[in-house]
């Protein structure tokens, strides 16, 4: 397996594990890891991250189903993560790397402090 390819699988098994353990890891982990080891550009980074959300939560709807899953709460959340998705790919193509790379900064400095304080 050439180094490239091999980076990219050794980012997939993290990014899914990531998933799998604590239900994150599409962006917080994903897009700086593809910007720094496979140095791929801001946009593309973040465009790939949200493609690869989809076979992750797939994937988790088979290994998590079961009776007590509140199916409703999942289709109404589904429903409006669905319409969210396609405002923020929308706006993706929009904002300027600089911009980009601060609203995701802050972002994840909001989600480390909650994590942090509980």
């Amino acid at each position: 397996m050439s180094n490239g390819l091999f980076t990219k699988a050794a980012i997939g098994v993290t990014v899914g594990s990531l998933n799998g353990l604590f239900g994150a890891g599409g962006g917080t982990v994903l897009v700086p890891a593809l910007e720094k080891l496979v140095h791929m550009e801001v946009h593309k980074a973040h465009a790939t991250a949200i493609a690869v959300i989809l076979p992750l939560s797939l994937i988790s709807v088979f290994i998590y189903a079961n009776a007590d899953t509140p199916w409703s709460t999942i289709f109404w959340v589904s429903s409006g993560g669905v319409l969210g998705g396609v405002i923020g790919a929308r706006a993706l193509n929009k904002i300027k790397t600089r911009m980009l790379y601060k609203i995701f900064g802050l972002c994840m400095i909001v989600a480390a402090i909650r994590m942090i304080l509980g």
